[in-house]
């Protein structure tokens, strides 16, 4: 690390961003056993539901033994996932995140990991700002933002 203050983030869980990907889940389930009556349908929907719960359980309830449960954010493009189980996963977040009002998507490079969604009922309205401008501009706040060359005057 370089110095630069980080930002401790701890996420909560999120029954409404739950109820979604159960819901949705639910959904395409519905939509299998439509279109494949009988047993074979019966038990690919069930599969499909079974799978909306796993992961309801695991990134939106923060249950499973490696939920991500907290963030710590450094400038630049440098965070460290804080697991459930006590684990701290050092990870990159690279290009193409999404960041709104409803959520942000950050697309993270660690094992066991391809993508993080947080929405603003995981975290504290402030930590929640301040994880959607670190998101835009990888900046936290306290580190002093210096340009690479000044210019001739």
């Amino acid at each position: 690390m370089n110095g630069a203050p980080s930002v401790h983030l701890t996420l909560s869980p999120s029954p409404g961003l739950a109820a979604c990907i159960v819901g949705a889940h639910g959904a395409a389930a519905a939509c299998l056993w439509l279109l494949l009556p009988g047993i074979p349908g019966g038990a690919l929907a069930a599969l499909v539901l079974a799978l909306g719960i796993a992961v309801a359980l695991d990134r939106a309830l923060l249950a499973a033994r490696a939920s991500v449960r907290g963030l710590d954010l450094s400038a630049g493009d440098a965070a460290t996932l804080r697991l459930r189980d006590g684990r701290r996963v050092p990870a990159d977040v690279g290009a193409g995140r999404l960041v709104s009002r409803l959520c942000v998507a950050l697309p993270v490079r660690a094992p066991g990991r391809r993508s993080l969604l947080i929405t603003p009922g995981m975290l504290e309205p402030e930590s929640f700002r301040l994880l959607c401008l670190w998101a835009l501009w990888g900046r936290i706040p306290g580190a002093a933002a210096v340009a690479s060359r000044q210019l001739p005057s």
